[in-house]
């Protein structure tokens, strides 16, 4: 099995299980058909940086680091609410105004959302372009970002 989809299912299991040991992320590999030594999911283990975070349940869990749940790191989450001036609907392109030279990073902080709705982002220096694949998802997408400035 090819590196990146060996990785690719690391992150869906620790997603998916509260995996506490390396061991236990190599059972897992294994149950799901992946043959893998201990040396080698420790590579991915670092590779990923995958930390050790608290879980619910009062164990310690490999997590991706600086992910929130949605999948946007904390810092892009940050710039984005600190970047933010306005947002209006123009058809299928929600527009963005953002303080200059912020646009870019903003909207790498939309794409790392991966929301089906948004076919794609232009950034110019303090503009940002969102195409929206269905005029009635516009105002959807806009609650999102909202939430996200809150």
């Amino acid at each position: 099995m090819k590196k990146y989809a060996r990785q690719g299912k690391i992150l869906d299991l620790i997603e998916e299980h509260e995996v506490e040991t390396q061991e236990e992320l190599a059972k897992l590999l294994k149950d799901n058909g992946i043959d893998v030594t201990q040396a080698t999911v420790s590579r991915d283990i670092k590779e990923l940086r995958l930390v050790k975070v608290l879980a619910k349940s009062g164990k310690y869990k490999y997590a991706a680091m600086g992910q929130n749940p949605d999948g946007i790191t904390d810092r892009l989450v940050n710039i984005f609410k600190n970047s933010i001036i306005s947002m209006s609907e123009a058809g299928h392109i929600l527009v963005i105004s953002t303080l200059p030279g912020a646009a870019q990073i903003s909207a790498s902080a939309i794409d790392s959302l991966n929301l089906e709705e948004i076919v794609g982002t232009i950034a110019g220096d303090d503009t940002i372009f969102v195409a929206i694949n269905k005029r009635e998802k516009v105002k959807e997408v806009m609650d999102i970002f909202y939430k996200l400035l809150d």
